[in-house]
């Protein structure tokens, strides 16, 4: 149970500067920027998926809880949260690095998964743009929310910001650990391999625990020969980590929020269902 609690200290405080620099962006945008500033801002974002889908590759999970507290603001849109969700792979780099997997292999899969959420990315934008969604910017809701007391100073209620978010991803963190510990990987494991015709589906809900422990799992899996590449990439597609637990707390429609996980899940299962087809393997 030590293990556990160190475990999931180590994963929550890893967090940290990528909440507290997040939480300071958002309350300089609020209160720092003029109104001309703020609309420049939020038309760039048309780039947002291009540059959520690159941000996304890096080997952390910290940008997927930053993109997700900057989409509940409305700073960045859901076209550019969904390319960072699904190009994040959290330990799926380390893993391929100390299993010293050909630098090209790595390569090629980053590859595949940043096209498809570039891709993804800016066909969700696309469809909104059809529906007149708007994007309005609500940091004063998210504050309010979070009863930061932005009045009292930028630094100030960043840093409480942090630590509410910090307190919430911890205990979240400590309850998967421990129910994964209970469970077994080996368990999850079974759960997911030697399934060729399920495997991308079986995926994608294992992708979908918040936690390092999916994508852990799945890059195993993948190195034992147990699963193909594209079942590999599905798992990787729906694995957001610890966004998914920061969704649900910041953003407060929860209907919207059961669509985004439900869109993610479509997203990476179809992918990883097209890349069967198309015997990805070969070119890997």
């Amino acid at each position: 149970m030590l293990d556990i609690l160190i475990d999931a200290i180590i994963d929550s405080v890893k967090l940290l500067p990528f909440l507290f620099l997040t939480y300071l962006i958002m309350e300089y945008i609020e209160h720092k920027t003029s109104d001309k500033t703020k609309e420049t801002i939020k038309k760039s974002g048309k780039f947002g998926p291009l540059i959520g889908s690159i941000l996304g590759i890096f080997p952390q999970c910290g940008f997927s809880v930053a993109a997700t507290n900057l989409y509940a603001a409305r700073i960045i849109t859901l076209g550019t949260l969904i390319a960072v969700y699904l190009t994040t792979s959290d330990e799926m780099i380390p893993i391929f690095i100390s299993e010293a997997v050909h630098i090209s292999v790595i390569l090629k899969i980053l590859g595949i998964k940043l096209l498809i959420g570039i891709i993804a990315g800016f066909a969700i934008e696309f469809v909104l743009q059809l529906r007149n969604k708007d994007n309005d910017n609500k940091i004063a809701d998210l504050c309010e929310h979070e009863h930061c007391h932005c009045e009292n100073g930028i630094l100030k209620s960043s840093l409480k910001h942090t630590f509410n978010i910090f307190i919430f991803i911890f205990l979240i963190t400590l309850v998967i650990n421990t129910i994964i510990h209970l469970i077994g990987e080996d368990t999850l494991s079974s759960f997911i391999s030697n399934r060729p015709i399920l495997g991308p589906v079986i995926a994608g809900i294992v992708g979908l625990i918040p936690n390092c422990a999916a994508s852990v799992i799945i890059t195993q899996l993948y190195l034992e020969g147990l699963i193909t590449v594209a079942t590999l990439i599905a798992g990787l597609l729906v694995s957001a980590g610890v966004g998914l637990v920061v969704l649900f707390r910041v953003n407060k429609n929860l209907k919207e929020n059961i669509k985004i996980v439900l869109l993610l899940y479509i997203i990476g299962v179809v992918s990883g269902i097209l890349l069967e087809a198309i015997h990805i393997e070969n070119f890997i």
